[in-house]
């Protein structure tokens, strides 16, 4: 067995869709061409504190306004609301703070360090990774073309063209832009939104009382938990991918606390003046915002937070999406499969322009999430099965997707983890006979990452006794 240790550096040459240019510094303003490869420890850099920014520009956008009015629309006030939604996305953001703390520790990304656990049957959950980013890449560019095509009295089709250019962009150019984005753009979205979120209260209306009681409360209460949890627990496969950069020797602490801190201040925030304002928000696009805010200097201004928070979110999206696409054993260039995702979002933008937003807004939030509660409980469990670390030669192994084993016990744990998951889901699309009986409570999430974690324990165990050479 070879000797354990972390890593910052990977065997092999500087060769490959995997390797390329990289940022050296903060402000390094340089397309990154590098892909899924491990950072070198020489070329680590970044302060703890950029965990924050990046963690909170993304979610200062539209949909998370609108998403905060659907507890609204199954029954809750403000206050029983509120708590459903700080509790659901603080349950939501420990697992993305805890994953962004391996990125110092082996220099990768979330999907491919996924390999160690997956092996060859990465390529489920990095497909479904990457249709999850295009997902987001409509939901939230949706809104941002709506708010162009209003600032610039341009055609619908032109604003989306418009948006996704400038996101495509800096999913194209890399780490550094998105971190230099994230960084001043936390600092502009939060004027805006101080403004936004001013004008929505001084209209007042704000839904005190429930409009369920007793059982269907209690459900309406569980699922408002899970919906404010899918938000932040979405970005769990993506959570390494911008802390990969940091110097090995960082302290996991502040990058877990200063994580956490960006996803629940901004999701809480947008979630809590979406319920504050649901009675007025009868015109859920960015129009309606506009209209909101009486029109004027002060429409001008939400449309550009409208517009400039849908870029902000889903340039991460196409970033990570590019590493998932790598992580699934295609050789393409991060760079260019940046763009790939940002191209397909445009169809799936039009189909969600057609209407019925709310019902769309829950199916898309929760199936972009149902997945990673399954996904993480595997991660976890190996993660820790090998203490934390991974040998250099274990680590060059997963460069080649030839050499990876199978990964039939995590594959099987997820397939697992996800099927039991079914009866307690409640979608638009489908309610499970748990959740109907629970009153619409889903318990899914929960259900999934235990019984995932059950069984690929018992898989993991058997694989290892008939297989010594499992990956280190």
């Amino acid at each position: 067995m070879v000797e354990r240790t972390d890593v910052g550096s990977v065997i092999g040459e500087e060769t490959g869709a995997f390797h390329g240019r990289r940022p050296r510094h903060e402000g390094h303003m340089v397309l990154e061409s590098h892909g899924m490869a491990p950072i070198p420890e020489e070329q680590r850099y970044g302060a703890s504190w950029r965990n924050f920014t990046v963690w909170f520009a993304p979610n200062m956008e539209l949909s998370g306004i609108f998403t905060g009015t659907l507890a609204f629309t199954i029954g809750l006030g403000f206050w029983l609301g509120f708590i459903a939604i700080a509790l659901g996305v603080v349950l939501g953001s420990l697992p993305v703070a805890l994953l962004a703390t391996w990125g110092p520790k082996t220099g990768m990304g979330q999907l491919p360090l996924a390999r160690l656990p997956f092996g060859k049957t990465i390529a489920l959950p990095a497909a479904v990774q990457w249709l999850s980013s295009v997902a987001w890449d409509a939901l939230v560019g949706l809104f941002g073309a709506q708010a162009a095509q209003l600032l610039f009295h341009i055609p619908f089709f032109v604003g989306v063209i418009i948006v996704l250019a400038a996101e495509g962009a800096i999913g194209f150019l890399g780490y550094e832009f998105i971190h230099q984005l994230e960084k001043w753009g936390s600092g502009v979205l939060a004027v805006l939104f101080v403004v936004l979120s001013v004008k929505i209260l001084e209209h007042g209306n704000i839904p005190t009382d429930n409009t369920v009681q007793g059982a269907a409360a209690v459900g309406a209460f569980i699922l408002m938990t899970t919906i404010a949890c899918s938000g932040a627990f979405s970005w769990a496969s993506y959570a390494a991918d911008y802390s990969r950069y940091q110097r090995k020797e960082t302290r996991s602490s502040p990058i877990f606390f200063w994580t956490l801190s960006g996803l629940a201040v901004s999701f809480i925030w947008m979630y809590a003046i979406g319920l504050a304002g649901a009675k007025v928000f009868v015109d859920q696009t960015a129009g309606g915002v506009q209209s909101l805010v009486g029109g004027g200097f002060l429409g001008i201004l939400a449309l550009i937070a409208v517009m400039f928070g849908a870029v902000t979110s889903n340039a991460m999206n196409d970033y990570s999406g590019s590493l998932a696409v790598q992580a699934a054993g295609i050789r393409i260039r991060r760079d260019w499969s940046a763009v790939l995702g940002t191209l397909l979002a445009f169809i799936l933008i039009l189909w969600l322009s057609s209407g019925n937003l709310s019902s769309k807004f829950q199916n898309i939030l929760l199936f972009t999430a149902y997945w990673i509660a399954p996904f993480l409980a595997i991660i976890v469990i190996d993660w820790y099965q090998r203490r934390g670390s991974i040998s250099r030669a274990g680590l060059a192994r997963l460069m080649s997707f030839a050499t990876l084993p199978t990964g039939w016990p995590a594959l099987a744990a997820l397939l697992v983890g996800f099927a039991a998951m079914v009866p307690f889901m409640n979608t638009g699309l489908f309610i499970g006979p748990v959740a109907n009986a629970l009153h619409g409570a889903d318990l899914s999430f929960y259900v999934g990452f235990v019984v995932a974690a059950v069984v690929y324990s018992a898989l993991r165990k058997l694989q290892a006794e008939a297989a010594p050479d499992w990956p280190e």
